[in-house]
């Protein structure tokens, strides 16, 4: 029996779209650009239809609580961040949903881009988000997010450093606006995949770098295993930041799901237990204390990243409860154990029957 899953990096606007992009290469800069031209016909009405099932999927393999990404730029405007804003108020009987508003491709180099940002947080945005990578100028992008971080009171999801290069990095430049706004413990970067390309002296020293800041990682492994690599032919890397490791730093590291069903990451059941497990697989982890981290970094840990101060099953606390088909953390993970059914604030939101063998 747990608090429920956490989901702490997923983009319910832009799931379910698979059919409707090119998926050739298998590509970041091939995915970005398959979606920035099939979104220019989204609607609120598709947004939401295509968000919900995805929203409803989630909540059956027992999240009860999950901050999504939502693209704001001069195509879509805010037809994203309407329709997931209406979602959030028609399941809140089912989870706690963050919206993250941010610009996919750019905010320097798309004008018009910020003034949709600061309208989405004038009308309740949970959260400023980032892209970087896929702007003109990075370190003004990243000044530019942190003021309006700071000018909203909001905390920070920045997608970060989705490449294998680990010869130059924009962390540092999120780390020493973090220090300088006084906002540690209120930014999380997503991907970082370049941390799967460094020595582990390196990554140590990043790692207590980012816990003396207050930044927390989340790893997105199907996504991350889908894209990086595509440049080679064998000895292909898994492309996938070892946060495991980074929790020994002090870091607060989560797995979450990114993308369902689109060309950034065309399967996806949103089973954060699926994740766990997935990811176990990739870092060669295999002890039922490491398993138990997996299941932590799905759990307890993105309740941390997402400031959830009432996360946990406690005297004072929502009646969140999800009950799993295992006798311990560890072994949901190795199994791949499956919701039986979950409370709300007390209120039943699923129920999963047991699956029965019938015997001849």
């Amino acid at each position: 029996m747990i608090a429920g899953f956490v989901e702490s990096h997923i983009h319910l606007d832009k799931s379910r779209i698979l059919e409707r992009c090119g998926c050739e290469r298998g590509t970041l800069e091939e995915a970005i650009g398959s979606v920035a031209a099939a979104k220019r016909d989204f609607t609120e009405a598709d947004i939401y239809a295509r968000a919900r099932q995805t929203l409803e999927q989630a909540v059956v393999h027992g999240t009860t609580r999950m901050r999504t990404h939502v693209e704001v730029d001069p195509r879509v405007t805010l037809k994203g961040f309407h329709a997931v804003r209406q979602l959030k108020r028609d399941y809140a009987w089912a989870i706690e949903l963050q919206i993250c508003a941010f610009p996919q491709e750019g905010l320097t180099n798309d004008p018009g881009a910020e003034e949709l940002l600061v309208q989405a947080c004038e009308q309740g945005a949970d959260v400023i988000g980032g892209c970087p990578y896929t702007d003109s100028d990075p370190p003004e992008q990243i000044a530019r997010i942190f003021d309006i971080a700071r000018r909203f009171d909001l905390d920070v999801d920045f997608h970060l450093d989705f490449d294998l290069d680990p010869s130059w990095m924009h962390l540092e430049d999120v780390c020493r606006h973090t220090d300088r706004q006084g906002w540690g413990g209120r930014v999380a970067v997503g991907h970082v995949t370049k941390l799967s390309a460094i020595e582990n002296s390196r990554l140590a020293e990043i790692g207590r770098r980012l816990a003396d800041c207050g930044i927390a990682v989340t790893v997105l492994p199907a996504t991350d295993l889908f894209l990086m690599g595509r440049d080679r032919e064998f000895h292909v890397p898994r492309g996938v930041a070892p946060v495991h490791r980074l929790l020994g730093h002090g870091v607060t590291c989560s797995l979450a799901t990114n993308n369902v069903l689109n060309p950034f990451t065309p399967f996806g059941d949103c089973s954060l237990i699926r994740m766990a497990n997935l990811y176990a697989n990739l870092a060669q982890l295999g002890r039922p204390l490491d398993l138990q981290t997996c299941f932590e970094m799905i759990t307890r840990l993105p309740a941390r990243l997402m400031n959830a101060a009432d996360y946990g099953i406690a005297v004072g606390n929502p009646a969140d409860i999800v009950v799993l088909d295992s006798r311990d953390p560890a072994m949901a993970v190795a199994e791949l154990a499956q919701p039986l059914f979950a409370l709300k604030r007390g209120r039943r939101s699923f129920t999963r029957p047991a699956a029965a063998l019938h015997q001849p």
